[in-house]
């Protein structure tokens, strides 16, 4: 091939140059690449440059004679992948758009996940093989909001949006008890747990972040100081409650830790209903006195649905998405008599 002066996109503002080869020109080698921008063949805007320079959109790339493999067979199309992420489809637009993530499937993929969103996604490229990114994670076992981006810079915009904390995020879960008070704000530190915790039976399930297929991390409550300790915020309020055995509640967490809502119920002494993980002792207590219990009738299954997303769009006006219950939820509710209707009083919480 001869010599090639190719511009860079606003897709790929920001992106290093030999992960801007590998988007382009996949079958090129990276040893071939190091030699040829170490020897001055590649040139942005004229100048020398390293495999490590960010670009900028509109900056002209020499890419000068190469030795490449024949393409790769494209990967073929998995049309129930596609069907399937459209049929998960709340709100779309030509920028992104936000999915109803089910229970039990996973978001990313790890040991002993095979079928997962981020892969189903690359079902949705485009002919220039530029395919759906996530913007953020939820549990396997957590059901609900999901943003997708469709490009790497809206990628990237609404990643900002999130680290600034411009988007809010509210939670519904089914807990053990009725907390008090009412209303609360709930403020600890996070760490990884010490050890792992071996896996409880078939009624547990993998999350975002399984190990392998018999043991999964535990992030515990730490204080502040300790490594890797992250300040966590969550506020929430109940919504309804059967008194004394469970309570609805309504969550909106401020910061974004692993686990966060589900460590932070364990710690006020109130699980979420159907966590294999973060049990708590009190919960075990509560599962042994008739008049507390749980009804054996309630599926055991996470509790925990990512009830609504409201962020300001990156092409204006404000996003505001919001799912339904997932159907194990659905049946606790109509048990209980809740209804989905009812004011929500986490609307009133700060931001």
């Amino acid at each position: 091939m001869d010599v090639q002066n190719l511009q860079v996109t606003e897709d790929e503002e920001g992106m290093r140059l030999d992960r801007w080869f590998k988007r382009r020109l996949p079958m090129l080698s990276l040893s071939h690449l190091n030699k040829i921008v170490r020897t001055g063949q590649v040139r942005v805007d004229g100048a020398r440059v390293k495999t490590a320079t960010r670009l900028a959109a509109g900056q002209k790339v020499r890419v000068p004679p190469l030795e490449v493999a024949p393409p790769a067979p494209k990967p073929k199309i998995s049309e129930a992948d596609a069907r399937a992420i459209r049929d998960m489809i709340l709100y779309e637009d030509k920028d992104l758009m936000v999915l109803n993530k089910p229970f039990g499937l996973a978001v990313q993929g790890g040991s002993g996940t095979t079928r997962h969103i981020d892969g189903m996604l690359a079902s949705l490229a485009n002919e220039a093989g530029e395919r759906p990114v996530l913007v953020h994670r939820l549990d396997r076992d957590t059901s609900g909001v999901l943003l997708v981006a469709k490009s790497r810079r809206m990628a990237a915009d609404l990643g900002e949006i999130f680290r600034s904390r411009k988007a809010q995020k509210i939670y519904w879960a089914l807990v053990e008890g009725v907390p008090k008070p009412a209303q609360g704000r709930i403020s600890l530190f996070l760490a990884k747990g010490e050890g792992m915790e071996e896996k409880r039976g078939a009624a547990s399930h993998g999350d975002r972040d399984q190990k392998d297929h018999t043991q999964r991390e535990k992030m515990r409550i730490a204080k502040h100081g300790d490594e890797d300790a992250q300040h966590s915020v969550t506020y929430y309020t109940i919504v309804d409650k059967v008194a004394p055995r469970l309570a609805w509640l309504s969550m909106k967490p401020i910061t974004g830790r692993t686990h966060q809502l589900r460590a932070h119920a364990e710690a006020i002494g109130h699980p979420i209903i159907g966590d294999p993980k973060y049990h708590g002792e009190v919960g075990d207590r509560r599962r042994h006195d008739p008049l507390r219990a749980v009804p054996d009738s309630v599926e055991h299954k996470l509790h925990l649905l990512a009830r609504r997303l409201v962020l300001p769009h990156p092409r204006g006006g404000t996003l505001d998405v919001t799912a339904p219950l997932p159907p194990h939820m659905q049946k606790s509710f109509d048990m209980f008599g809740f209804d989905v209707k009812r004011y929500d009083p986490i609307d009133a919480a700060p931001e």
